[in-house]
């Protein structure tokens, strides 16, 4: 019997399954996801509402750890029994997924084609995955293999969050001063609008002709704000006055933008305050683009866009026509800072001065369009204390012995 016969639907999106432990993997695909992954294992990437992680915690009621690059792991660490189920980190859930998964018996692992998405059994049977009995899965799989699937998968994963953060669930009162465009629901009734409690909204309006919009808790979208869906914005996030905001776009937690934002992920705590343009763009934790600060999203040719690639060092090509600015965590650009199409910032950037900087910065770099120098590192920590500071927040020792890690790779 299929697992969706012996439960319905709605057990699995509440996650009732209790695992005993679950350690979800980074894999192959860890240096393609630089630099977000430079400070985090991948299953803590966030795309769509949720980090994959938080989208895992929300199906299994389980023990979760990390196995992941050595260096994080004073943050993040591993936690192994004889009994584990290993999930690849860049895989998104989903009902059939879950299916698979629970249907794995000791000794086997889950693939789809060449990505290994899953492994029942020890530490052993893990690292001999290939050798191990293969059970192909052959549904749709949502996963994200390069930096830019992050931004390109964003309204899709933020579609399947919401349902599954919504469920069964009553949205806080809208105020009547905001203005609410296209059909209220879903084709299966599902509402498309939900406002946690905290949430303060006035004279906005909301378009939900291409999906769904989320407000956490204690969101604030100031006056003459336009939002289109699909939007989330994460517990504490803030519109200022006046903003454009088209989908799918992610505002992490505590992150406050303004300005025009065009399918943007923010993982959280970081700013875009002011007017602007940035479009088809990822921005890691405790990031800030001073005002005025552009992003060109297209090239004047309408060619392909080439990325930088930390795998082969070099720029490769990505089969896409929009991709913005790609920023790592505890980066900032200063006022009127132009970026150039397909912009890679590594973490620890300081940019700033007129024309633009090149479309390659490795982390801990200082500078702009006339060169660069390495970050001083006793400054570079003296300011992140003090940006954490004003979030209530404190600069950890963990934290601390992850960026010198990183700048002793010197990528």
């Amino acid at each position: 019997m299929a697992l969706t016969e012996a439960f319905p639907r709605e057990s699995l999106r509440r996650g009732l399954f209790f695992i005993m432990n679950i350690i979800l993997f980074d894999g192959k695909c860890r240096t393609d996801l630089l630099p977000f992954t430079f400070t985090r294992p991948v299953a803590d990437i966030r795309v769509g509402i949720m980090t994959i992680h938080e989208k895992w915690a929300k199906v299994f009621k389980a023990e979760f750890s990390y196995l992941t690059e050595e260096y994080l792991s004073v943050k993040f660490p591993l936690i192994e029994t004889e009994e584990n189920i290993y999930i690849a980190g860049n895989v998104l859930p989903s009902i059939e997924l879950v299916d698979a998964i629970l249907h794995l018996n000791e000794g086997e692992a889950l693939f789809n084609d060449d990505l290994l998405i899953a492994v029942k059994g020890n530490r052993a049977a893990y690292e001999q995955a290939e050798s191990l009995e293969r059970v192909e899965y052959k549904e749709k799989l949502l996963a994200i293999r390069q930096s830019y699937d992050i931004f390109t998968l964003n309204g899709e994963a933020m579609e399947a969050d919401f349902r599954r953060l919504t469920l069964g669930r009553q949205s806080a009162t809208l105020s009547p001063t905001v203005q609410v465009i296209g059909e209220p629901c879903f084709a299966d009734g599902t509402p498309k609008l939900f406002i946690e409690e905290g949430v303060t909204i006035e004279c906005a309006t909301i378009n939900l002709k291409n999906g769904p919009v989320y407000l956490g808790k204690d969101v604030e979208i100031m006056e003459g704000s336009h939002i289109r869906a699909p939007f989330a914005a994460c517990e504490h996030a803030t519109v200022n006055m006046g903003a454009k905001i088209y989908g799918a776009t992610t505002l992490g937690p505590y992150c406050k933008v303004g300005g025009e934002l065009n399918n943007v992920v923010f993982f959280g705590f970081s700013n875009k305050a002011h007017d602007g343009f940035l479009g088809n763009a990822v921005i890691g934790e405790w990031c800030n683009l001073g005002a005025g600060t552009e992003s060109s999203n297209l090239k004047n040719d309408y060619s392909e866009v080439k990325l930088w690639n930390y795998s082969s060092r070099r720029f490769a090509k990505t089969g896409l026509q929009f991709c913005g600015l790609m920023m790592g965590d505890y980066s900032k650009a200063g006022i009127n800072t132009m970026f150039n199409t397909a912009t890679v910032i590594g973490i620890g950037c300081n940019i700033y001065g007129s024309d633009f900087p090149r479309t390659y910065i490795p982390s801990f770099s200082e500078g702009g369009a006339s060169g660069f120098k390495e970050a001083n590192m006793k400054n570079f920590f003296a300011t992140l204390e003090k940006v954490k500071a004003r979030r209530k927040k404190e600069l950890s020792e963990a934290d601390r012995r992850i960026c010198e890690a990183v700048l002793e790779q010197k990528i």
